[in-house]
């Protein structure tokens, strides 16, 4: 059974395959309406039982889909696959019953990758890494157009990735991939991949950081012509150095400095190609410039050679590097400007939920008065706190896990003033925000990089950044005449 259930594809009969899905969300939800498409007798479990649950519930159940909702985790009895969700660790109980049984497990890109169109099947070109993956995707997405491809951006980025590859006709996916997606992919084989850059993240998820690390590397297995690395974090390249890759994979690296041959980098402001082109020993290709790039951070040009590496790795003249950097649209809630008032910029990113994440935000600024804190996730952040300290004009804390942060800044910033904001509703960003402007001086950034996870108090990191903005604006240096947002 196991051998046949191996081979099955888009165009495979599915209709004698007992198919157990797990987690009901995006994905989960994805994946049980196509399999039940091919014929599938489907079941979908999930722990929660709430609205959102109970509505999607009622739609695949008009469908023929077996719903279980507050399921106690245990494997259902027949099933011959399970197809997980990216919520669901390593360790849950109905991934380790699979296992112990010999059922298969896939996960999302799994699945997604057997449902291809078998006859004109578009590439895909994969971006991991802690941070920056949204960016770095949403960046190829826009070269990708500029060079007149059909194309769109999915996966971790929250587009279903399996609805794209069941209904629309595309030449290349840049499919977002995160952590929690990679255990379970087996036979995926991108065109080119990379890792960003590897900081901790995950761990309670993972349980180790190697764990999370092994699980990152998985991205370039298989990788067909491509596996990208930076330059610049070691982990990176030693993850394309032991990657099983498709013979006559290349291994590309990007850089923030001159790029060696079969690098992308930058020389005298200019985005440089010493890849992909035919005298690389000699010769470099430019690109673009830095300026083309927004915001022109040093983690942004860092995102966006790695999206230039994935694109001319697909064969993109270096016009649409150009073009797609100059007309990219950076999403919401990373590194953006709510607006300034008496001198002072107010910052929301947000999307900084780890604590690599909120450094890289605090380096891109020369005086700041940051506003952290959340769910920390395991996390330890006195490397933070020692590289950042120079910088900071004042620190407001919030949420469940706001006294680790307290405890790295006591002991690597015992000068810095910090307020501890204890409310744990949604309003206390309105009091976060009054606090953070009270300590600004002219010249300072407001900054919202909480280095931690938001539903500790909001429902998401987008609503905690919304809440950011909505709060800014109601300071009274906005309502007057010299605000602006």
């Amino acid at each position: 059974m196991t051998a046949a259930v191996d081979r099955l594809e888009r165009g495979s009969d599915w209709s004698a395959r007992h198919v157990t899905v797990a987690g009901i969300g995006i994905a989960g939800y994805a994946a049980a309406d196509a399999l039940v498409q091919l014929g599938a007798q489907v079941t979908i479990v999930d722990s929660a039982d709430g609205e959102r649950q109970r509505e999607r519930a009622g739609v695949l159940e008009a469908l023929g889909v077996r719903v279980h909702l507050g399921y106690d985790g245990s494997m259902p009895v027949g099933t011959d696959v399970v197809v997980v969700s990216p919520g669901l660790r390593p360790s849950d109980g109905m991934i380790v019953d699979a296992l112990r049984s010999g059922t298969p497990v896939w996960g999302e890109l799994e699945l997604a990758w057997r449902l291809r169109d078998a006859d004109e099947p578009a590439a895909w070109l994969c971006i991991t890494g802690t941070n920056g993956k949204t960016t770095t995707t949403l960046m190829l997405e826009s070269i990708l157009r500029a060079a007149g491809y059909r194309t769109t951006a999915a996966g971790n980025i929250g587009t279903s990735l399996i609805d794209v590859v069941m209904h629309d006709a595309l030449d290349v996916i840049a499919v977002e991939v995160g952590a929690p997606q990679l255990p379970f992919v087996h036979t995926m084989s991108p065109t080119a991949s990379v890792c960003l850059n590897i900081a901790d993240d995950h761990l309670d998820h993972f349980g180790s950081l190697d764990a999370y690390v092994a699980a990152k590397a998985r991205v370039y297995e298989r990788t067909q012509d491509a596996a990208v690395y930076n330059g610049q974090d070691d982990t990176t390249l030693q993850m394309v150095e032991a990657a099983d890759v498709i013979e006559g994979c290349r291994a590309i690296g990007f850089t923030l400095g001159v790029p060696a041959p079969s690098m992308l980098g930058v020389v005298d402001g200019i985005l440089v190609d010493r890849a992909f082109i035919d005298d690389r020993e000699s010769h470099a290709q430019e690109l673009a410039v830095v300026a083309d790039v927004q915001p022109a951070a040093p983690h942004n040009v860092a995102n966006a050679l790695a999206a230039a590496a994935l694109a001319r790795a697909f064969g993109v003249p270096p016009s649409a590097v150009r073009d797609g950097l100059r007309t990219f649209v950076p999403a919401d809630h990373r590194i953006a400007l709510v607006g300034t008032a008496e001198g002072v910029s107010y910052v929301d990113d947000s999307k900084a939920t780890n604590a690599h994440a909120a450094q890289t935000s605090l380096m891109a600024f020369p005086s700041i008065v940051w506003i952290a804190g959340g769910m920390a996730k395991g996390q330890d952040f006195g490397d933070l706190v020692r590289v950042a300290r120079e910088r900071l004009r004042g620190v407001v804390l919030i949420g469940v896990d706001r006294a680790a942060i307290a405890d790295a800044l006591a002991r690597h910033a015992p000068d810095v003033p910090v307020i501890d904001v204890a409310s744990p509703d949604t309003g206390a960003m309105v009091d976060a925000v009054r606090q953070a402007a009270a300590l600004a001086h002219a010249g300072d950034t407001v900054l919202l990089a909480p280095g931690c996870a938001s539903w500790d108090m909001f429902e998401d990191y987008t609503d905690r950044g919304r809440r950011f903005a909505d709060a800014v604006r109601q300071l009274p240096a906005f309502r007057a005449a010299g605000g602006r947002t």
